[in-house]
Formats: C-alpha cells, structure tokens, sequence
C-alpha cells in the first residue's frame, strides 16, 4: 500500500505541475502573446518526448527480460526448438526495426521541433528512399515467412506410420478423448449418431471401433510420434498444448490434425521445474462460450513401459457400455462380445 500511495502521489504532482503549465499558457493566450508558447512549449515537450523514449525503451528491455519465464514455457517436444527458433529469430528482427523506428521518431519531435528561425524544407519525394524502404521490408518478411512456411509445413506434414493416434473431441464445454484399441485403428465415426452417451457418434457398424476405448485423461508415450486427430461437435475450439508448442483449431465439420514427438515426461518436468504437482494440460484458445474456461483436460506423458501398461489396462468403451451391442449389426455382434470382452464382464 505504501507503494502505491508513493505512486499516486507522483502522478498527482505530475497533473498539478501540467495543469499550472496549461493555465500559464492560456494566461499569454489571453495577453495577446504565443511567443513564450512556442519558445518553452516546444522545448518541455521535445524534452518529454525523449524522456518518454528513454524510460519506455528501458522498461521494454526490464520487463522482457524479468518476465522471460513467463511467457517463454519450457519445451517438451522436438518441433518446439524449430518452432521458439522461429520465434526468437522474428522477435530480434522486429524488435531492432521496432527500437530504430522510435527512436528516430521521438529524435525528430526533439530535433526539429519548431522555432521562428526555423524553415520548413518541402520535400515532395525521393524515389531511391521509397525503393529502399519497400523493397527491404518485403525482403526481410519474405524471408521471416518463407522460413515460416518451412517450419509449419515439417510440423503439419504426414506423421510417421508408427505414430500414436488418439482422437480429441471438443465439445461445449469439455474435451475427450478416443484411442484405438489393440488393432490400433480407430473406427468411424457420424455425427448423425451422436447421443447423450455415444460422445462421438461412434459407428459400430465398423469392427475397428470395437476395441476403442474413452479415458478420463489423456496418455501420451515419451520419445514417440503422437498424432492428433482433431474435431469439434458443435462451435470453433482450439487444442493448445503451450509446453509442446501445439496449437490447432477444432472445425465444426472439418477434421483437422497435429502431430510432435514428447520429449519430457511428467515426472521429468515435474524435476526440471521444481513443482511436484506440475501437469501438463489441453486448453482451448478459441471464445467458445460462458463455459470456455472449463476446457482444461490433463495429458499426462508416461515412460514407453508405462504408457504401453496404462493401455493395457484400458476397457473398451462398448464394455463398459454393453447397451450399444444392439447398434452392431448381428452378423459381427459375436466379434464385438469377444472384441471388447463383454462375456467377462456380463
């Protein structure tokens, strides 16, 4: 609290000391006088000007480097070190042009501010600054965003066969998640036979579907391919996993996909951070409704051995669900009761 009274004291001093400097120059208004309004008007703001400069570009720097931490998460996938390159690499590029542009700007508020000796020079154009000025920005960002384009399309590219693949729904306001079952296929799927319990509107007319299960929680291996295979039920989401450098839309109608390779297991990050109850998680970055901030799901990254042992011990959804054994057409009823293990549960 001390503080912030130190602070607000400041600034009142600051509008008091303003506003006596605006009253005097309405008093030489009134007199009939502007000379002293162009002589220490223009002096004091070319002054503030450079001040505000000096003490912007320094805060700039201050709080980028105080807060680095915190806007830059570990990574824990390979992509990621191309994609923070990228970051990085546009970030320094922008933020050179960015401090030269201002700088120059707040300079010639102060350099040529106006004074009676002073003419202004009219300068109607100089085609070699206007080619210069054109053509080296669309260089540079050509450059940035074809270096761009390079690094999105190794990260959205095909993923590997051995890939493991889970399907993520999003839905308001939730995510779930569907893995194929010891086939290692996940069945179809219409959105015609989405009900209150069949979230996915899973076909059970295909047999790959038999197996796959729906967990409260996604599993991923550590050091493998993970492909995503994304979807939305009813408005735009987006899956964003930040530590992974993942970030893809979920379409209505429109199955998108993303695909990384974890490098960091949870206990491993739970090390490298020093935080016991660190998780990773999926949040969705689109505005998808009064509930959007409920879209949270953890992802946990286990061991290969572990992964492969939380799998194992998975039930498929149509056992847990032996109700939907009527959606199946009879002539593949007896491989789904075998398939998903119905008979040692029922």
């Amino acid at each position: 609290m001390f503080e912030v009274a130190i602070g607000l004291g400041v600034f009142l001093v600051l509008v008091i000391l303003l506003v006596l400097f605006r009253v005097q120059s309405l008093l030489d208004v009134a007199r009939g006088s502007d000379k002293k309004i162009e002589s220490t008007s223009n002096r004091v703001n070319g002054a503030l000007l450079l001040l505000f400069m000096i003490v912007g570009i320094v805060a700039f720097f201050w709080y980028s480097i105080a807060e680095v931490d915190r806007y830059t998460l570990p990574n824990a996938s390979i992509h990621g070190a191309l994609t923070d390159q990228m970051f990085w690499i546009t970030t320094i590029i922008t933020g050179i042009v960015f401090i030269l542009a201002n700088v120059a700007l707040f300079y010639f508020a102060f350099r040529y501010q106006y004074k009676e000796s002073n003419k202004a020079l009219f300068y109607p154009d100089n085609h070699k600054l206007e080619i210069a000025w054109t053509v080296i920005p669309a260089i540079v960002l050509t450059l940035l965003v074809g270096y761009g384009l390079k690094v999105w399309t190794q990260i959205t590219d095909e993923p590997p066969q051995e890939a493991e693949v889970i399907e993520i729904l999003g839905y308001q306001f939730a995510w779930k998640v569907r893995y194929p079952g010891k086939d290692g296929v996940l069945g179809g799927y219409d959105y015609r036979l989405i009900d209150p319990i069949n979230e996915f509107g899973v076909d059970f007319s295909d047999k790959a579907s038999f197996d796959d299960f729906v967990p409260r929680e996604i599993h991923v291996p550590k050091g493998k391919p993970v492909h995503l295979k994304i979807r939305a039920r009813d408005v735009l989401h987006s899956v964003y996993l930040p530590h992974f450098r993942v970030k893809m839309d979920a379409v209505p109608g429109m199955p998108t996909r993303f695909w990384f390779v974890p490098t960091k297991s949870t206990e491993d990050m739970r090390q490298e951070t020093g935080n016991p109850e660190f998780n990773y998680e999926v949040a969705c970055t689109e505005i998808c409704g009064r509930g959007h901030f409920s879209m949270r799901l953890i992802m946990v990254v286990d061991e290969p051995a572990d992964y492969e042992a939380w799998k194992n011990s998975q039930e498929p959804w149509l056992n847990q669900n032996p109700s939907y054994l009527s959606k199946v057409p009879e002539n593949l009823q007896d491989v789904a009761v075998v398939t998903a293990g119905i008979n040692s549960k029922n």
